[in-house]
């Protein structure tokens, strides 16, 4: 978002927002994280965003808008005409005149368009902002000029409306808390890491003795199974069938059915099993249905947990003894679990505080976080291996509307971020926007020189270093958090 003020140099700015449905939001916002500003010079393809429906028009918040209108002198509106086309003289060259000799007359029909373009940028931009810093309220995105008149000789005509954030009192913000979970690692927390670690390297063999499957073995079996009610065609289009494949015997994962039918069962015993599976389960052709499976035991297996003890710890990277394996774990355990309690305090924090400070959102600032949530999503799927086809084939209306509470609450959380910033004095050092800049530049790949001139011309480093300011302000309001 643009605090200073709306920038109209570009001519072509105010050209191409004659149409209220034509125009475009540029509100620069981003609340989670601020990787999205930095990489997207990494190849995605965007062609695959240019869908039906991607696209919003500029639907603005009517309790967030002002309207500008500005009237120019007819004289100034020509003395704009006539210095425009004077310097397009010097170096028109049209067949039949000698260079700086053509009529200003020939000048202006060859060049009209872009003669009315200039006049337009020199004579709007300085006007457009002194009429928005007088009205005293802080713009954002791109107006919408809903009237514009521009002939020589007569006066210049335009009115424009704009989205801005509007004035609301903080006050007493420093009272409003949440609760502030512990972030001690519990020793129940360790033991399940532990184990986890220890089922990784857990080791299955076969059981030599003769004796039937009991609860805890893994039974190697072979399997065929007909789909109660299925035409022939579709059990034989999809076979459900299986070789040399594991099943747990009474493990949480194993349908109960086939824990009844093996259990008690020897290596070589022939069974039946008729499997009822939820509706929900995880394999879609086999959800909600009845599964008749014909079932051959082939082996009964154990599997065996390691030791814990330093050779355990060894065949983990950098740990030499148990000792510093249950350290370093505690270690990435206290972190993992500082950083998701900070998340979820935050956003309930952030939650608490814009319920207690309601306020109207401009809807620039909505349509562009949505923006940025759906670009994250389609650059997901696009590296899940989903091609610019099948993009172009979503439903990205519905999915817009998925993402608006979404990108409202942030938008909310980012304004009251600022205005805290703003009351507390919070600033972000060169020092601290340099790490930044390393750490992206390491991420990309890119070299650290180029990200800056890159970030510096697209507005991308002033958009970092918001991002960052925030991150200090919500990090300052959970350490207040009393425990």
């Amino acid at each position: 978002m643009r605090p200073e003020g709306l920038t109209l140099s570009p001519a072509d700015t105010i050209e191409g927002n004659l149409e209220p449905e034509a125009a475009e939001t540029a509100a620069g916002h981003e609340h989670e994280g601020h990787d999205h500003e930095l990489h997207d010079h990494d190849g995605h393809d965007h062609a695959a965003h240019d869908h039906e429906g991607h696209n919003h028009g500029p639907v603005l918040n009517p309790e967030c808008t002002r309207e500008i209108v500005l009237d120019i002198p007819a004289d100034e509106v020509s003395k704009a005409f006539h210095s425009v086309a004077a310097n397009y003289r010097k170096y028109a060259k049209i067949p039949g005149f000698r260079a700086g000799k053509v009529p200003e007359s020939v000048v202006r029909r060859r060049y009209g368009a872009e003669i009315r373009k200039e006049v337009i940028d020199s004579l709007l931009p300085q006007r457009f902002n002194k009429a928005v810093v007088d009205l005293g309220v802080k713009p954002v995105g791109q107006p919408s000029v809903t009237e514009l008149t521009v002939e020589d000789g007569a006066p210049l005509h335009v009115k424009a409306v704009f989205e801005y954030i509007p004035d609301f009192s903080i006050e007493g913000y420093q009272s409003v808390t949440v609760d502030k979970p512990s972030v001690e690692i519990t020793e129940e927390e360790f033991q399940q890491e532990i184990n986890h670690l220890r089922e990784s390297r857990a080791t299955v063999e076969p059981v030599e003795e003769d004796r039937p499957l009991v609860d805890g073995d893994w039974a190697q079996i072979t399997y065929s199974g007909k789909i109660s009610g299925s035409p022939e065609g579709e059990a034989e289009a999809e076979p459900v069938a299986g070789e040399d494949t594991l099943v747990e015997v009474g493990g949480k994962d194993t349908m109960e059915a086939f824990t009844t039918a093996l259990r008690g069962a020897k290596t070589g015993q022939e069974l039946k099993a008729e499997v009822i599976y939820p509706a929900d389960y995880g394999e879609q052709k086999l959800a909600g249905k009845t599964v008749a499976y014909n079932v051959e035991v082939k082996a009964i297996k154990k599997r065996t947990l390691p030791e814990l003890n330093d050779e355990f710890a060894k065949e983990f990277t950098g740990n030499e003894t148990m000792a510093e394996l249950e350290s370093r774990i505690r270690e990435t355990l206290a972190h993992r679990k500082l950083r998701s309690v900070m998340g979820e305090t935050k956003d309930r924090l952030f939650a608490a505080l814009t319920e207690r400070y309601p306020f109207p959102v401009p809807e620039s600032l909505v349509q562009e976080q949505i923006d940025a949530r759906l670009e994250r999503g389609l650059r997901a799927l696009a590296a899940q291996g989903m091609d610019p086809e099948q993009m172009r084939k979503l439903d990205f209306a519905r999915l817009r509307a998925a993402q608006r509470d979404s990108a409202m609450a942030e938008v909310k959380t980012t304004v009251l971020l600022d205005r805290i910033a703003e009351a507390e004095n919070i600033t972000v050092s060169d020092e601290e926007l340099e790490n930044e800049l390393q750490l992206a530049a390491l991420q990309s790949r890119e070299p650290l020189d180029t990200l800056k001139v890159r970030l510096t011309q697209d507005g991308g480093m002033a958009r970092i270093r918001e991002q960052l300011r925030r991150e200090k302000t919500a990090s300052a309001l959970y350490e207040r958090l009393p425990a």
